[in-house]
């Protein structure tokens, strides 16, 4: 049986950073795996996680299980710091990443009966992947267009006006990965209102809380639409914000009539113990230590902010440059760690080949990841292909 396999053809970005892995160039640029990089290009652990994970290392006394929905605290303090007031209401479940949160949610989505997602394209490239393996339909529904840096409203409502009864919307909350194309206030508004007409279930991807434009400020169009719905769902990461990548801290938070959470408990807590029966605490304990601690929690922020202002910087730096026919100004508006150039795959190819830059095959690249250093030879490059 096993030997009857057939060899699957690789994921896009895992092939993309083993080709920059074997490229022997010293001047080569890597724009396409989505980590924050420093001005020295290094990803390095925040001063306030490394306090916490110091402090655990002398208090913690057990490494035993921290239960099935996992660490309470951290779920609550996270929840928070996502929803405000509104937490409370949400049923939560600890989850291995944010990937993992959205693979927890639309099985419990097809538990309820769902057979279709909804998901404004373009879209990370992962969400069509994660939503076949939970054996749903994706519907896509165009939104953006890249080569006038855009939302299409009209094209998006016009997607959701198709939706059938019990359809779910995957939507990001803040900082679009791939585009850095957010949606402001009256998209919000319309797609609640849309959900509330359709009877969809919005599922909200937050993954880069604090990014964009602030804590409170990224998550203020999610907060307005969960204020709407009856039922939504929201998985949440700790990758970005606090340097977590390795560590996988992530939690799913499903917003339900009171009735209905016991139900909605009990069957994420029998869909994560069949794939990974209790969740990781590391990662977690460190995100409830810097919350639950003032002193942590503003050090946190102070170094959030930093790395904020430092995309934000590389942004204006690439938007006041001049590449032909690439709209490089509206890259200041965008938020968060990627955009996506309007570039043909031949043009990404050259890029690659001849000038040792590397982004992914759609034309996301990583300007988190982009060092001032390197700014001049990417424009120089995008202009020589563009």
């Amino acid at each position: 049986m096993i030997a009857d396999l057939c060899v699957r053809l690789p994921d896009p970005l895992l092939k993309i950073i083993q080709m920059f892995r074997d490229d022997p160039r010293g001047d080569k640029i890597d724009l396409g795996v989505g980590v924050y990089r420093d001005a020295s290009g290094n990803t390095p652990i925040m001063a306030a996680v490394q306090h916490a994970a110091s402090r655990l290392i002398e208090t913690q006394d057990t490494k035993t299980y921290v239960g099935q929905q996992g660490n309470v605290e951290f779920l609550r303090l996270l929840g928070e710091l996502a929803f405000g007031p509104m937490a409370r209401d949400f049923v939560s479940i600890q989850a291995v990443g944010g990937t993992g949160a959205l693979r927890l949610g639309l099985d419990l989505l097809r538990e309820a009966g769902a057979k279709r997602v909804l998901l404004p394209t373009p879209s990370w490239p992962n969400h069509p992947a994660i939503i076949a393996a939970a054996r749903l339909e994706r519907v896509e529904v165009p939104f953006f267009d890249v080569a006038d840096q855009r939302i299409d409203l009209e094209r998006l409502l016009a997607g959701v006006a198709k939706a059938e009864l019990g359809d779910a919307v995957l939507l990001q909350a803040c900082c679009h990965n791939p585009l850095g194309a957010d949606l402001a206030g009256e998209h919000w508004a319309a797609l609640a209102e849309a959900a509330l007409a359709h009877g969809l279930v919005p599922f909200l991807d937050l993954a880069y809380q604090g990014f964009g434009d602030g804590i409170e400020e990224d998550v203020a169009g999610a907060r307005a639409l969960l204020e709407r719905v009856p039922e939504a769902l929201v998985a949440v990461s700790g990758a970005k914000n606090f340097g977590l990548y390795r560590e996988r801290v992530g939690a799913l938070y499903v917003k339900a009539p009171a009735a209905a959470r016991q139900a909605a408990a009990s069957n994420l807590a029998a869909i994560a113990r069949a794939n990974y029966s209790m969740p990781p605490d590391y990662g977690a304990a460190c995100v409830r230590e810097v919350l639950g601690d003032a002193p942590l929690r503003a050090a946190w922020k102070s170094e959030l902010d930093a790395i904020r202002a430092h995309i934000k910087n590389t942004r204006a730096a690439l938007a006041r440059e001049r590449v032909n026919s690439i709209p490089m100004h509206l890259i200041a508006a965008q938020k968060g760690m990627f955009s996506t150039l309007p570039l043909s795959s031949e043009q990404i190819v050259a890029l690659r080949e001849s000038h040792g830059i590397y982004m992914t095959d759609a034309a996301r690249i990583n300007v988190a990841g982009l060092r001032e250093a390197d700014m001049a030879r990417f424009v120089s490059a995008l202009q020589a292909v563009a």
